[in-house]
């Protein structure tokens, strides 16, 4: 009997130490959830899918994210709005997309880009808002497509915030160097 108390004690403080390290281990993420990637096979490979629930990140936010390797302008990087529109993939949520505005430059990962704010026409006929964003390191190309049905705001912040972590950092670098 007292063979059992140990083990099952024993167990229960492997299995707590488990959960905690787990917790700590990925505190930077927290509310996101990886899943499948959605979209058909296209010219490049599948990226990385994530959701966001709203409890979280004030709405519902799913952010597509992947590198193209060879696809960026080695001199320039990502020069413009229209660059951005053309690849961050907006087009795989829905190819009914306008720009609310012009975008801005940003920096993420030692990568330097830009970010831009649309309205999409999704299929079922409702609207959501989405962020395009195309950064650039040498000769290649990160691309993130974030969108929810709240305010684009709302979307721009969880999706960057969420690159922000610190490993989305790790993996987005790691990406890029092809490892």
């Amino acid at each position: 009997m007292r063979k059992r108390l140990l083990i099952a004690c024993a167990v229960a403080i492997v299995a707590l130490t488990g959960a905690v390290g787990y917790r700590h281990a990925r505190p930077d993420i927290e509310g996101w959830n990886e899943i499948t990637w959605p979209f058909p096979r296209d010219g490049w490979p599948a990226g990385r899918a994530f959701r966001c629930g709203a409890a979280s990140c004030g709405d519902e936010v799913e952010l597509y994210v992947r590198p193209k390797i060879g696809f960026c302008n080695c001199d320039g990087g990502v020069a413009d709005d229209d660059e951005v529109d053309r690849v961050a993939d907006l087009d795989l949520i829905s190819d009914r997309f306008a720009p609310l505005q012009a975008g801005h430059k940003i920096r993420f990962a030692d990568m330097s880009g830009r970010l831009r704010s649309y309205h999409l026409d999704m299929p079922d006929g409702s609207r959501h808002a989405a962020v395009g964003i195309a950064v650039s390191h040498r000769c290649d190309l990160l691309v993130a497509a974030a969108q929810g049905n709240g305010e684009a705001s709302v979307v721009q912040r969880a999706a960057l915030d969420f690159l922000a972590s610190s490993h989305m950092q790790q993996w987005m670098t790691a990406a890029m160097d092809g490892r």
